[in-house]
């Protein structure tokens, strides 16, 4: 191989960065509050499963917590994964974990309308 086709990397110059910081934080903030109404439903639905009449047993603690804990999880790894890319590129793995929040938060709600009572202490 030639010293032309040398890797950018390798020569010493530090990379530009690829979308701006303030686009960044803007994104991010917009994706933030969707992923934000996630956490705030599941809180919602679990404190009002907890102070029902029969409250939870362990297990519906269990999945419950976990819905409220998985939009933190999603928006961390999937900003993790995506903060250096363009702006588009992190944008789209923003939305996929955003969609598979929501597609947890269905298998939730659909477990607890279906078997509701095997979260029920």
């Amino acid at each position: 191989m030639s010293d032309a086709t040398a890797v950018p990397a390798a020569s010493g110059t530090p990379e530009a960065r690829l979308t701006p910081t303030w686009l960044l934080v803007t994104i991010s903030v917009l994706f933030g509050l969707f992923y934000a109404y996630a956490l705030w439903n599941a809180l919602a639905f679990l404190i009002a499963q907890a102070t029902g009449p029969l409250g939870l047993n362990a297990y519906g603690w269990f999945i419950l917590l976990l819905a409220v804990v998985f939009p933190l999880i999603a928006f961390g790894v999937a900003f993790a994964l995506g903060w250096r890319r363009r702006a588009w590129q992190f944008a789209l793995v923003l939305l996929a974990g955003l969609c598979l929040v929501a597609v947890f938060w269905l298998n939730v709600v659909a477990y607890a309308a279906v078997y509701g009572a095997s979260l029920l202490g």
